[in-house]
């Protein structure tokens, strides 16, 4: 054996340095030799077995296509063929994580149409923006946040999570604006979406008892009160209560109000029974604060923009604001929707009236010592006071002398007035001149600034 130094000591310069050069190349000579057979064979038979090669020309059948594509094609636009796997072609609810884009101009409204480009596909759907709540509620709300992100379920075909997405306002290339809307990204594909609003109502006592009360005016049939039974009630005082059970229409409550005619007055439509902690008094209001699920709009109307004739633009659906703007119609006001002056008298309420009995029953500390106002005056009240003649002298000679300290207080206030008046008039004089003078500083300074700017243009030519 020779030692390092020898012809045999030296690496082979073919020789891979390290296990995944070994493997690297074993591929390739793997691939090569793939090659070297696959090109002695027909291109017939080489085509079944690899399909068609980068660079071959194909020639597609199109079927079910529509005429207008066939009338207004255009061999000057391409055209971009892909294919869609099979779950991709099922429709349903989809769940994204939206965020408006930072230049877009206005924010969002909820179900207002927007077109979404998602993988292949583009088209217009109304999505329904909401806010995960810390129970993992979704809760619905009006607008996109400003600069937070939120939930958008939309209805369209099925495509695969953490998918990109791009939503457009508008398919106007003459658009001045920024025109991408928002951006998002697919989080959940579910054929049903549970999308909640709060739903706030407002009931009044028709009849009160002692834990329990028939609230009307709050719900429009039997049907909406069984939906709410067992939901929570709070009145503006604060007393808690429940929902028990409807009342049928026309009912005649115990001790309840007589007509004009002297008839017992029946029960309306959706009243109910309630049961609360304390009873209730019949000025009070009872609201109920519950939760309604949202129906998302089943909208999906595909972009077909390569069936318009050359120079036509593809038009979806418009949002409210757009044909009320094209129409000229206003903005209906809802007279219940404006602020008015609320007005609430203050309550009086009567006494605490403690029975004869029950206050000979009670301790002294617990006892009512509050005394009724007396109805005739007392003696000193009805006495008369007769002054001694040193008593009668010293209280005028007070009395003048608080007269003079008046009429001497009088006089120099009189005086401080006159000052002031014209300390204010020496002020308005001098600020006059002061504004004259920086009006003058001013000019003067703009003229050097001018004749200098002059100077130097005139050093440039």
């Amino acid at each position: 054996k020779m030692g390092k130094g020898g012809p045999g000591g030296a690496q082979d310069d073919n020789e891979p340095a390290s296990y995944y050069d070994l493997v690297k190349t074993q591929m390739a000579e793997s691939l090569a030799r793939t090659r070297r057979e696959l090109d002695l064979l027909p291109e017939s038979t080489r085509e079944a077995m690899e399909g068609f090669r980068p660079g071959t020309y194909l020639r597609l059948v199109l079927k079910g296509v529509p005429h207008e594509w066939v009338d207004n094609f255009d061999p000057a636009r391409p055209l971009l063929v892909g294919g869609l796997l099979p779950s991709e072609d099922a429709m349903g609810f989809q769940q994204l994580r939206l965020k408006k884009h930072r230049w877009h101009r206005k924010i969002l409204k909820n179900q207002d149409p927007l077109v979404f480009s998602i993988g292949w596909r583009r088209f217009q759907s109304l999505p329904v923006y909401s806010m995960q709540d810390a129970n993992s509620r979704h809760r619905m709300i009006k607008y996109t946040p400003e600069h937070m992100h939120c939930h958008a379920t939309i209805y369209g075909p099925i495509t695969p999570q953490n998918t990109g997405v791009v939503a457009f306002q508008t398919m106007n290339n003459k658009l001045a604006s920024f025109r991408i809307a928002a951006t998002a990204v697919v989080l959940e594909v579910d054929h049903s979406m549970k999308v909640m609003k709060k739903l706030k109502l407002v009931g009044t006592p028709s009849k009160v008892y002692k834990n329990t009360a028939f609230i009307s005016g709050m719900f429009n049939s039997s049907l909406e009160v069984a939906k709410f039974e067992g939901a929570a009630l709070r009145t503006v005082s604060g007393i808690r209560g429940s929902v028990k059970k409807a009342i049928k229409e026309g009912a005649v409550l115990k001790n309840a109000p007589k007509t004009e005619f002297g008839a017992a007055k029946g029960a309306e439509v959706g009243t109910f029974r309630a049961s609360f902690e304390d009873k209730l008094l019949i000025s009070d209001i009872v609201f109920l604060r519950g939760w309604v699920r949202v129906d998302i709009p089943k909208y999906y109307n595909p972009v077909t923009s390569l069936l318009q004739a050359k120079g036509q633009a593809w038009t979806g659906m418009k949002t409210v604001g757009q044909l009320r703007y094209e129409k000229k119609i206003a903005i209906p006001v809802n007279p219940d929707s404006l602020y008015k002056p609320i007005d609430r008298p203050n309550r009086v309420f009567n006494k605490l009236q403690v029975p004869k009995a029950l206050q000979a029953a009670l301790p002294f500390k617990s006892k009512p010592k509050v005394e009724a106002p007396r109805k005739r005056e007392t003696l000193e009240q009805r006495r008369a006071v007769v002054m001694e003649p040193e008593e009668k002298r010293l209280a005028t000679l007070v009395q003048q002398l608080n007269t003079i300290r008046n009429d001497r207080a009088k006089k120099k206030s009189e005086a401080a007035a006159v000052k002031r008046k014209a300390r204010a008039k020496d002020l308005a004089k001098e600020q006059q001149w002061r504004d004259a003078h920086a009006k003058d500083e001013r000019k003067k300074r703009y003229r050097e600034q001018g004749q200098a700017e002059k100077r130097k243009l005139l050093k440039v030519q």
